[in-house]
């Protein structure tokens, strides 16, 4: 990372998870696609980083209930940056071998309207990801 983080950036989103070993398998190749590399691994979480935002997966003995639901308060979803439409539908077709569900597939890839390109992806435990085409979409 070069330079000094600015005031307002992203330093780390902490999400804990009922199964890490499962979360782990789900999260981690689309996070190294991503470009993320692995910063921490102990015993009840992993993380991630990328510049000077990092990722964490915890599983942590203070969870209380068993799947992340995100239409109630707190977390809906995280999105992504991908650098274009090729590499975003790549990763969508990718994402059912490691755990990840397409949503509103009948909508895909315009679920967000007709001038935003993105996948909406779900993982076996209730979390969801966006990842948003870069390029500008013509009307």
């Amino acid at each position: 990372m070069r330079g000094k983080p600015a005031t307002g950036m992203l330093h780390h989103v902490e999400i804990w998870v009922p199964d890490l070993p499962r979360a782990v398998a789900s999260w981690q190749w689309l996070l190294e696609a991503l470009g993320y590399t692995l910063y921490q691994d102990w015993e009840h979480g992993r993380s991630w980083r990328l510049g000077a935002t990092y990722l964490v997966l915890e599983q942590s003995p203070a969870l209380s209930g068993d799947r992340h639901d995100r239409c109630r308060p707190g977390l809906n979803h995280l999105a992504f940056h991908v650098a274009s439409r090729a590499e975003m539908e790549a990763l969508a077709e990718r994402a059912s071998a490691n755990g990840w569900t397409l949503m509103f597939p009948d909508r895909h890839p315009y679920a967000g309207g007709e001038h935003h390109y993105a996948a909406y992806l779900e993982d076996g435990d209730g979390f969801e990801i966006e990842l948003v085409a870069q390029e500008p979409v013509e009307p």
